[in-house]
């Protein structure tokens, strides 16, 4: 799993949890890391903050088609009201289990 966050507080807190992940603050920040996801063959799911998807719906849309990785909107803080579900839960929606 890799996160691109729009926010350091819910980058902070994954990589607490084991994911790593880049802090996106800029269009060119989000192609660069577009662009390491290419050379990386180990991402296979890719989380994608709500903030930074709305930011960007067009990259981030164009992500998902791709088929590796699979990508998946999580909450942060700016969106507290979808904080009720655990990262799993997203990423079974995604996968559709």
């Amino acid at each position: 799993m890799y996160l691109f966050s729009s926010d350091a507080d819910t980058l902070t807190g994954l990589r607490l949890a084991g994911i790593d992940g880049t802090l996106i603050d800029s269009a060119a920040a989000l192609e660069a890391a577009v662009a390491s996801l290419d050379v990386q063959n180990d991402v296979g799911i890719l989380l994608v903050t709500c903030t930074l998807s709305q930011q960007y719906p067009d990259v981030i849309r164009e992500l998902k088609r791709r088929p590796r990785p699979l990508v998946s909107e999580i909450p942060d803080f700016a969106h507290p009201e979808m904080n009720s579900a655990s990262i799993r839960d997203y990423i079974r929606d995604a996968v559709g289990s």
